[in-house]
């Protein structure tokens, strides 16, 4: 009896054992932390890296556009079809005609954002035909969303003309989700059913939004992740004259 009882007085574990026991559990809870805080960032961070090197493809579109302007002295003609990015062969005579994606391979580019969908492309039909002549207006319009969700106008102004300055060509990525149609050619469903300027910009001919990316529904236009960008037309115009220059 006074040897059970004396077994029954004594702690399972030493002090020294029950402490680093108590750290070890406070070590292994830390990591199991840190890892779920990983987890959690993680997407944010890629999404941030994937939407910067959109940026920089589209920069990059941009700026072969602008030579190609000043080595032909127009703009390219959309790409033939999803899966042939050399120049359409077919002339833009409507609007409609010149919107599809951009002409990667004549532009000796990636056609394809950081999600693997090919670059949007609308262009003025009078800008794919030299000579171009000086006083000719752009036709693209970009719009933006005020803090009350009403539109504005970012670039160019109905209707376009001289004093207007609508850009005459327009580039953008459909982002992470939603539309779009992948480098095999593929359209790809929108996700939702509220994402109202996304659908505009898939089905856009001549006017374009863009705006500030939003995963809440109930946002002005609902979610939003494309990017937009267009070339002004001060600056084709001055590719413009120095193909005339020479």
């Amino acid at each position: 009896m006074r040897y059970t009882a004396l077994m029954r007085s004594r702690p399972p574990f030493p002090p020294r054992q029950r402490g680093a026991a108590l750290l070890l559990l406070v070590a292994v809870l830390g990591m199991a932390g840190a890892a779920l805080l990983m987890s959690a960032y993680r997407p944010a961070g890629d999404d941030l890296r994937h939407e910067q090197r959109t940026q920089r493809q589209l920069a990059a579109a941009r700026e072969a556009l602008l030579g190609y302007a000043a080595q032909y002295g127009r703009l390219p003609r959309p790409a033939a079809s999803a899966i042939d990015g050399t120049e359409s062969a077919q002339p833009c005579e409507r609007a409609d005609s010149c919107s599809g994606f951009i002409p990667w391979v004549t532009l000796g580019i990636e056609g394809t954002d950081s999600w693997g969908k090919l670059l949007r492309y609308s262009v003025t039909p009078a800008f794919t035909a030299a000579p171009i002549l000086p006083l000719t207006p752009g036709d693209r319009q970009v719009l933006g969303r005020n803090r009350r969700g009403e539109y504005i106008e970012l670039a160019g102004r109905r209707p376009c003309e001289l004093y207007a300055q609508c850009p005459p060509a327009v580039i953008y990525s459909s982002g992470k989700n939603n539309l779009g149609t992948s480098s095999q050619g593929v359209a790809q469903a929108a996700g939702v059913g509220t994402d109202l300027d996304e659908r505009s910009n898939d089905v856009a001919v001549s006017q374009f939004i863009s705006r500030a990316r939003s995963d809440d529904p109930r946002s002005a236009g609902g979610e939003f992740d494309d990017l937009v960008v267009w070339l002004p037309i001060q600056q084709v115009n001055a590719r413009l004259r120095a193909t005339r220059a020479h």
